[in-house]
């Protein structure tokens, strides 16, 4: 494969110089902020890759969503919608380069970006707490740059796949109004119905707006309003839904509707505010500070509970079953500022950033049935809460230094960061016994989502510190190396020293080589030490409590748990660049050895545990130190822009990822290995989602054509295979690779109005449908790790007046 793509590279190269003399220079050589502190290098001159997405390419889609976009626009970039996974339903987790979520650090303005509080138990991303990026509306973005290299040793923890920093508008005047409305309109082919659908319909109004601030600040305001309703890609359920009466079917089971599964995306409504100013003082230093909120509530679906299900039914209640709903309010906010300026030839920057995620539980159209005809329909099942301050102080300057080229680029700061974690209890019908259940074993707690229960409630905090140096310089007018060092400390687990070096040798003008070498780490989050959750299961008519456990619990210590250490990890990089009139073209490659990846173990019930768990516990879960993983792969980015005269300007892009990932060294603990039989603390399912669960490769090619009041684009995306495990290797099936094309066509009505319609996965393809479906099986068809999703063609419409 390496060979194949370096054969491509190459041929891209000779292409690229045929044609040099006669294109101009692309307009995307513009100056970045991430992975560099050194002033004026361009996305093509730094020392590690850098995309930079500009406001315009996010407006180059049919959605709204950060993370979406993003995904149609970096190859490395993986973002599914899977449904029915309880609140990762709502806070969709992200990935690049096929780590887990929370290895990608998360900046706002250069600033760090506050996780959310919800921890992802269920398909993608599973065990990881990660920024939620769709709080932020595309509107108030000027850029985003995304640096795919290691990057801790300048950052900090998590940034060991990348870093994405979300550089926000900054304007004094101006704005623009948007109106969006779209829906599916797709065809379904499903094994026991086939039928048309229009679901999904989305209207988004969103608007930004630059105001002066005395004589040359600014204030940049922006809002954003998104309704949408669900999309359900789910079959019918041809299964028995009745009891038996006699012996015989229920004469019900010929006129009950089987169109009651919903699988698909959300209802979602959000509103979100976002704030960016500056203001310059008298002694020429300025003040500045940003703000963000967002509200966003949606309702996402369960499991069907069929009447038969008589441990789960009411049927004074729900006669014919229930849909339970899982409703939860997000509550999202941030504020920062800082003042930055000059003193004894120093560029210094103070800054506080306070932020907070809250996810309260809701759950509807369901039942306690151990409450019986009594049961209320809808409960408050608890709350997630996560807060986070961080406070920096930077400082930068450039040294003359004999020898060198230039001045040598001195950067050294310190960070202090408090994070707090809370779970808040449910209401007591939404996790209580009622004892009036109708038969033996009758499910508690609210269906779909039992809630919090009192000792499921915490408060943890903790506090970091960190000192670093960052130093860059041209050693000659072709050569530019840089290096880093980075102490931190923290309260829950003692400190880590990281170190990056990094060079870039121009060969020629058009020319370059760049590589990297750095070790990296991520913190384990509160989240995966101190979360707790409680479920109950009936054996042989006794209530038992299946526990997810802190892992200084007793009970988990109990089974070995150990207070958790950081995952740990060395990057490697190498890579060319390629510019030469129109045509750029950059090409890097890259291997991250993780060290004391922390994984979620699996629901560890075997006899043998059972024996070691206190009466009236019959299974446990918890986050361990658990694997090594090497991820490995390239990156290919080209473009190639041109003036073709009266037909207009065009901009062809092609880029590609390919990556694998293996893990090895899974660990288990001192107490379950000495079992016999020893339990399996990460099934191969388990496993499968790390090593398999993201496409092993993706393209993106696009075409953009402007001409006068007229414009376009086609984008096709291929996604790669991704592997679905079972705990049957002869049950293991492939969502094979799949091309999604989207294609957009605009028109300025006037100066100052334009009219776009477009249309993404515009041929309307579906991903692999499960091979295992059979008579016995629930209506749903779809993966949750299926790539693109598996919602089919979005038709869309948006207006924009601008001024």
């Amino acid at each position: 494969m390496k060979t194949l793509l370096t054969s491509t590279a190459l041929a891209l190269v000779a292409v690229a110089a045929s044609h040099a003399q006669q294109t101009p220079r692309p307009g995307d050589d513009i100056i970045v902020v991430t992975g560099t502190r050194a002033e004026g290098r361009t996305a093509l001159q730094t020392l590690a890759p850098v995309d930079v997405i500009s406001s315009a390419d996010l407006d180059a889609h049919g959605t709204t969503e950060l993370n979406q976009a993003l995904s149609y626009s970096l190859p490395s970039f993986n973002f599914p919608l899977p449904a029915i996974s309880d609140g990762t339903d709502s806070i969709r987790p992200a990935q690049l380069r096929g780590l887990a979520p929370d290895q990608t650090l998360m900046l706002v303005n250069g600033k760090r970006r506050h996780v959310s509080a919800l921890l992802n138990l269920n398909t993608v991303g599973r065990g990881a707490a990660a920024v939620d990026l769709n709080t932020i509306p595309t509107s108030a973005i000027g850029a985003v740059e995304v640096l795919r290299d290691g990057a801790s040793a300048q950052y900090g923890s998590d940034a060991i796949a990348g870093v994405i920093n979300v550089r926000l508008r900054e304007a004094r005047e101006g704005g623009a109004v948007t109106a969006t409305y779209g829906a599916h309109v797709t065809d379904v082919d499903l094994p026991r119905s086939s039928r048309s659908v229009r679901d999904g319909e989305t209207f988004t109004i969103a608007g930004w707006a630059g105001f002066p601030l005395a004589e040359e600040g600014f204030l940049t305001v922006s809002a954003e309003f998104r309704d949408r309703s669900l999309t359900d890609r789910s079959d019918i359920d041809t299964r028995q839904q009745y009891p038996l009466v006699g012996g015989a079917p229920d004469p019900r089971e010929q006129t009950i509707d089987r169109s009651v599964w919903r699988h698909g995306n959300p209802e979602a409504r959000d509103i979100s505010l976002m704030a960016n100013a500056g203001i310059p003082l008298q002694n020429g230093a300025e003040l500045y500070g940003f703000a963000s909120y967002q509200d966003r509530e949606t309702t996402s679906f369960g499991f069907f509970r069929r009447p038969l299900q008589v441990t789960q039914i009411v049927p004074e209640i729900y006669p014919d079953g229930f849909l339970p709903q899982i409703s939860p309010e997000i509550t999202d906010w941030s504020i920062g500022g800082g003042v930055r300026g000059e003193a004894a030839g120093w560029d210094l920057d103070f800054s506080l950033v306070h932020g907070r995620n809250e996810v309260d539980y809701t759950i509807t159209n369901t039942l306690n049935a151990t409450l019986g005809p009594a049961s209320p329909t809808e409960f408050d099942a608890g709350a997630l809460e996560f807060r986070q301050t961080v406070v920096n102080a930077d400082a930068v300057r450039q040294v003359p230094f004999d020898g060198l080229a230039g001045p040598l680029n001195v950067a050294i700061g310190a960070e202090y960061r408090h994070e707090n974690y809370r779970i808040s209890a449910g209401e007591p019908g939404s996790y209580i016994d009622g004892g009036m259940g109708a038969v033996p074993n009758t499910a508690l707690g609210s269906q779909v989502f039992p809630g919090f229960r009192p000792e499921n409630a915490t408060n943890r905090s903790r506090d970091s510190w960190g000192a670093y140096i960052d130093l860059e310089a041209d050693v000659t007018d072709r050569f530019t190396v840089s290096g880093a060092l980075r102490y931190e400390n923290y309260s829950d687990f003692g400190d880590t020293l990281n170190a990056k070096v990094a060079g870039r040798f121009e060969f020629t003008d058009a020319f370059a080589v760049r590589g990297s070498v750095s070790s990296g780490f991520r913190a384990p989050s509160l989240h995966q030490s101190f979360y707790t959750a409680t479920s109950t299961v009936f054996i042989n008519n006794v209530p038992n409590e299946v526990r997810t456990l802190a892992v200084d619990d007793p009970i988990a210590i109990t089974l070995g748990s150990q207070p958790l250490d950081p995952e740990t990890s060395i990057n490697y990089s190498a890579g060319f660049v390629f510019a030469q009139g129109g045509f750029v073209l950059t090409v890097d490659a890259y291997r991250i050895e993780i060290d004391d990846r922390i994984l979620l173990s699996e629901n560890l019930n075997q006899a043998n545990v059972q024996a070691i768990l206190p009466a009236g516990v019959s299974g446990a879960r918890f986050f361990l130190n658990a694997a090594d993983s090497v991820t490995e792969g390239i990156d290919i980015v080209s473009s190639y822009s041109f003036d073709a005269g009266d037909i207009g300007e065009f901009r062809l892009t092609a880029s590609a990822n390919f990556t694998d990932t293996s893990l090895s060294n899974i660990q288990s603990t001192n107490v379950l290995s000495t079992l016999d039989p020893a339990p399996t603390l990460f099934s191969r399912i388990n496993i499968g989602r790390q090593e398999r669960g993201a496409p092993r490769n993706k393209y993106i090619l696009g075409a953009d054509w402007n001409r006068n009041n007229l414009a376009g684009f086609v984008r096709a995306t291929r996604f790669g295979e991704v592997e679905v495990r079972d705990s049957n290797p002869a049950l293991d099936w492939d969502i094979a690779s799949q091309w999604v094309v989207d294609v957009e066509g605009s028109v300025d009505l006037l100066e100052n109005v334009r009219f776009s319609l477009g249309a993404n996965n515009v041929f309307d393809t579906y991903p692999t449908q499960n091979p295992n479906f059979g008579p016995a099986s629930s209506p749903l068809v779809f993966n949750a790790f299926s790539p693109a999703g598996f919602n089919g063609r979005y038709v869309y419409g948006r207006l924009r007046f601008s001024w």
